[in-house]
Parts: structure tokens; C-alpha cells; sequence
């Protein structure tokens, strides 16, 4: 099923049918995707046909979350390396604020 929830303003949720699904019709067996944060760094829904990989660690200086890459191999085999925040040297100098989205 195809919803138009757009949290952000922009995109589409979907559910486990409509991801098998499309994975089936186009040959595929995963949808890798990005951009929000996740934890651990990466994490599999829609009975793992899909994933969301964020490679962006201790986001904005305050998430406290991992950073991930995930590498396929020749043979199409999956591995997720995950990665903490480098330790800060220095504050870093912003003056702008957070969007409350991102939050």
C-alpha cells in the first residue's frame, strides 16, 4: 500500500507488499536507502527487502548515534561496517539553529 505520509515534506511511506513487490518486478533484492538517522548506524525493515544505511556519526554533534557502510560483495553478499564518532578536539562554531526535522 502506497501512502502519502510526508514527515519531511517530501516522499512516500510504504509497506512490506509494496516493497517485495517491487523488489520482485524489477529483479532486485534489496532497496538500499538513506538519509535519516537510524542508530545503530543501519537498520533492515520490510522483512529486510529494504535497509537505510546513515553514515553520518554522532549526527549534528548531539545524536549519539553510529555511523555505517554497507559493502556488497562480487557473490551479491552483504556486510555492514559501523563506525563511532571520532572524539571531538573542539567545539565546533556554529550560529545557526537545528531544524526542529531533524531533530
Amino acid at each position: 500500500m502506497w501512502v502519502g505520509n510526508f514527515p519531511r515534506g517530501a516522499g512516500y511511506t510504504f509497506g512490506q507488499d509494496i516493497a517485495s513487490q517491487f523488489n520482485h518486478t524489477n529483479g532486485l533484492t534489496l532497496i538500499s536507502r538513506a538519509h535519516q538517522l537510524v542508530m545503530e548506524g543501519y537498520n533492515w525493515c520490510q522483512e529486510k527487502n529494504v535497509v537505510t544505511v546513515f553514515s553520518a556519526p554522532n549526527y549534528c554533534y548531539r545524536c549519539g548515534n553510529m555511523a555505517a557502510i554497507l559493502e556488497i560483495g562480487e557473490n551479491m553478499d552483504q556486510n555492514f561496517l559501523q563506525f563511532d564518532p571520532a572524539p571531538r578536539q573542539i567545539e565546533p562554531d556554529t550560529t545557526r539553529k537545528t531544524p526542529d526535522y531533524f531533530l
